[in-house]
């Protein structure tokens, strides 16, 4: 499809926010066509579906090598759930909002009508096909660049939502991963005044003790126990973050 004049007066706006100039223009067109459009008299108009995809890949790539490399204490089923929450559909679609994505997009009249240029699922998949052409064209850096420049905000805020909550439930998939047998946790003593108390908790594997924690509740006493043993299985690193407590 020929991109006219006015058409192409949008793409060099849009390639400003992306801070990419295309050098094949019909690519970032491509990337933005929706598979709505592609019908009637635009039948012959390639969509983005194709693009989408390749862009999820390089995507999960960017943000795996992100994770791996600023995280060398993470284990790989953290990294695992953190990418995920970074990537869920939610943060691509904000990330998309932020660069006004949505007016750039190729619509069919009823997907229009219907708030097609707001709707998560094709501004996330959108999205992604931006990522993938500009990966197919210019290599995996300014792709990188590209990611990064947004994505770092969702995955810092999901290793801290996520790692600073969950030491029970790493150290099971820890134990289960190893084959290292059964978890349980011990009340070791119980201390202070009613309005207060002091719970101490162990975390046993197989019976043999490992890791003590505090906290004023069981469920607290016991992630800081779980803590401390992923410390001791050399799992995390021996800091604990204030909002695990």
């Amino acid at each position: 499809m020929k991109i006219n004049e006015n058409r192409l007066r949008e793409l060099a706006r849009l390639q400003e926010k992306l801070e990419y100039t295309f050098k094949n223009t019909d690519l970032l067109n491509t990337a933005l066509t929706h598979t709505s459009y592609v019908k009637g008299e635009n039948r012959n108009t390639g969509h983005n579906e194709r693009l989408e995809f390749l862009g999820d890949a390089v995507l999960e790539l960017i943000v795996s090598e992100y994770l791996f490399i600023n995280n060398p204490y993470m284990n790989e089923g953290l990294m695992t759930r953190i990418r995920a929450r970074a990537v869920y559909e939610n943060a691509l679609y904000d990330a998309a909002r932020e660069i006004g994505l949505g007016e750039y997009l190729l619509l069919s009249h009823g997907e229009e009508h219907t708030g097609g240029r707001d709707k998560p699922s094709i501004l996330s998949d959108a999205l992604e096909a931006v990522i993938g052409a500009m990966y197919l064209e210019g290599g995996i850096e300014p792709a990188k660049k590209f990611i990064l420049g947004f994505a770092v905000h969702f995955i810092n805020d999901a290793v801290s939502t996520i790692s600073a909550k969950d030491f029970k439930t790493l150290l099971q998939e820890h134990i289960q991963q190893n084959h290292s047998g059964s978890l349980e946790y011990n009340v070791i003593s119980v201390a202070g005044p009613d309005h207060r108390r002091v719970f101490t908790m162990e975390a046993c594997i197989n019976g043999k003790p490992y890791g003590r924690g505090q906290g004023n509740s069981k469920q607290e006493a016991g992630q800081n126990a779980a803590h401390a043993t992923l410390v001791m299985l050399g799992e995390i690193k021996p800091e604990l973050p204030e909002d695990a407590k």
